[in-house]
């Protein structure tokens, strides 16, 4: 049975973690190749095969779809260009709205007004997700050299 996190998103079943755990280690060999598309075979419900060419960042992006369903997680494609609401934003980030708009206001994170709605560029928002987290491992990298230089047995 799945779970429902949200209207359109569903944790896969075990089924499909197991096929998805299968599919991404067939895709994976064939990243490796410097062609610019790939053939696959699919098959219909009479079993007939039916060859689709694919670009290989396609064939990149749905082994990466792949590794996460094999994981358990829920994935939503959203393109970079995309604009999200408030609490798609904070969704992403896994923190409150409110938090969400105190950094919107800050100016640390942009956005723009659609009449009175604020949107979010989720290029922008991966900007900010970037900083933020490379700020985090920054200080986590400082605090264990300061607990290694106190010598309070954290090593």
């Amino acid at each position: 049975m799945s779970i429902v996190i949200h209207p359109s998103l569903n944790l896969p079943v075990e089924r499909e973690v197991k096929a998805a755990i299968e599919g991404r280690r067939a895709l994976t060999a064939y990243l490796a190749t410097r062609f610019e598309t790939q053939h696959i075979q699919i098959f219909d419900e009479q079993n007939q095969a039916h060859q689709v060419e694919l670009p290989t960042s396609a064939l990149r992006l749905l082994v990466d779809i792949l590794a996460e369903l094999a994981e358990g997680n829920a994935v939503k494609v959203v393109p970079v260009h995309a604009e999200l609401t408030t609490q798609e934003a904070a969704d992403m980030l896994n923190v409150s709205r409110p938090h969400l708009i105190k950094l919107l206001e800050s100016g640390e994170l942009s956005y723009h007004k659609t009449g009175k709605h604020r949107r979010v560029r989720f290029a922008d928002l991966m900007d900010y997700k970037t900083r933020r987290d490379t700020a985090s491992e920054q200080a986590m990298a400082l605090l264990a050299e300061q607990a290694q230089a106190l010598r309070t047995g954290y090593e």
